[in-house]
């Protein structure tokens, strides 16, 4: 295991999960840049001088708070654009600029119940031996006009010692933030360390990023894969 650990558990958690063949493509902003994105009462995260948006798309698996499967239906793929905030009590997190999911029924219960941007999204993970496609196109709510293709070829595990600093800020989260009607929530998000592995970025076609509010993303990405975790969610709290 490479990634960091989580200083604390999740006793009770509101649901399960597991986020699988995932991959993490990262690229440094301005802070400037990512700040105008997050609320006020959120600070973008600087780490070596740059504000870092994450797009990682992955397969979820969405399980009761026990633990207890709910068949196919629950088993999409999915896809953030992710940056990383400090709020006024110094708690470190995860702030959604947007997450299409391929199942109508999680992005409702999502944008409604959790206040995350959830966009309900045609998508497709393929594998063909160690080299993934993933595919987004958006199809609600409007606007729709973004689409996502990133392809990868992962490589031999990292271990702990091959990380630094930065590589486990940028995947070891362990927090989300929300906001609804100018209040902030949160939410821990407690889950093993990441198993993570190298990864080469063959191609990538994104507007993600730009639908978010960003400028075109500049200079090659850090690009990490994992094949995944199991995660527990506990309750969004003020």
């Amino acid at each position: 295991m490479a990634g960091g650990s989580c200083p604390f558990t999740v006793e009770q958690p509101t649901m399960t999960q597991r986020w699988a063949e995932l991959t993490f493509v990262h690229w440094a902003f301005e802070p400037a840049v990512v700040s105008r994105l997050v609320p006020a009462h959120l600070r973008v995260e600087v780490l070596d001088g740059a504000a870092w948006v994450g797009l990682v798309p992955f397969r979820m698996r969405v399980a009761t708070a026990g633990g207890r499967g709910l068949g196919p239906v629950t088993t999409f793929c999915e896809t953030n654009v992710r940056t990383y905030v400090v709020d006024a009590a110094g708690r470190r997190g995860v702030w959604f600029l947007s997450l299409d999911a391929a199942r109508l029924g999680a992005v409702v219960v999502a944008r409604t119940r959790f206040r995350l941007p959830y966009f309900w999204s045609s998508m497709a993970l393929t594998r063909v031996g160690d080299e993934i496609t993933y595919r987004c196109r958006r199809r609600a709510p409007r606007p729709v006009a973004a689409e996502s293709r990133v392809r990868v070829r992962v490589g031999a595990p990292l271990a702990a010692a091959d990380l630094g600093p930065r590589e486990h800020s940028l995947t070891a989260r362990w927090r989300l933030f929300s906001a609804a009607g100018g209040r902030c929530r949160h939410a821990q998000v407690w889950h093993e360390p990441w198993p993570l592995h190298r990864a080469d970025l063959l191609d990538v076609d994104d507007h993600l990023l730009t639908a978010a509010g960003l400028p075109p993303p500049i200079g090659d990405p850090l690009v990490h894969y994992s094949p995944g975790v199991d995660v527990r969610i506990g309750a969004q709290r003020p």
